[in-house]
């Protein structure tokens, strides 16, 4: 079975009925199953989510959520799909695809995507953000309206 890490922006918006992008990150998720395509998220994005959930609405894209409504929604996505877990390996991958990247700033978290990605042999990664990650070669980067326009990059 093919393993697709799900970015935080992807759970963000599955989580939220009202977003103008849910229909499309659900049904993206149904093409990627149908496909049997395991769906995986790390601890990253969960907490990134977490963060995103309990901001205040009037701060910068917060959700303004309280703990309870975000631990629900986070237990949620453990039920749904598989969680990766962080490891020495990770860890190494990361420091070296920074240093060899020359990754800066906020883009830092986006490496620890990738490194996950690499140490746990996960070829896929569905994002709203497909920039983010063109500078890993190995990462195979799927948004969702490719798939919904029958567009699988393999």
């Amino acid at each position: 079975m093919t393993r697709c890490l799900l970015d935080t922006n992807i759970i963000l918006r599955l989580s939220q009925r009202n977003d103008p992008r849910y229909q499309e990150v659900r049904a993206s998720l149904r093409v990627l199953r149908s496909r049997d395509f395991e769906l995986c998220y790390i601890s990253q994005c969960l907490a990134e989510f977490w963060n995103v959930c309990t901001r205040p609405a009037a701060a910068r894209s917060g959700y303004g959520l309280s703990v309870g409504e975000t631990d629900w929604r986070a237990r949620l996505i453990e039920r749904l799909f598989t969680l990766l877990p962080d490891s020495r390996q990770i860890h190494d991958q990361w420091r070296q695809l920074v240093v060899s990247h020359s990754v800066m700033g906020l883009q830092v978290y986006d490496a620890r995507i990738a490194a996950a990605m690499k140490a746990h042999a996960v070829s896929h990664l569905l994002t709203l953000n497909k920039k983010d990650f063109t500078r890993y070669p190995e990462i195979t980067v799927v948004a969702p309206h490719e798939l919904l326009s029958g567009n699988l990059p393999v």
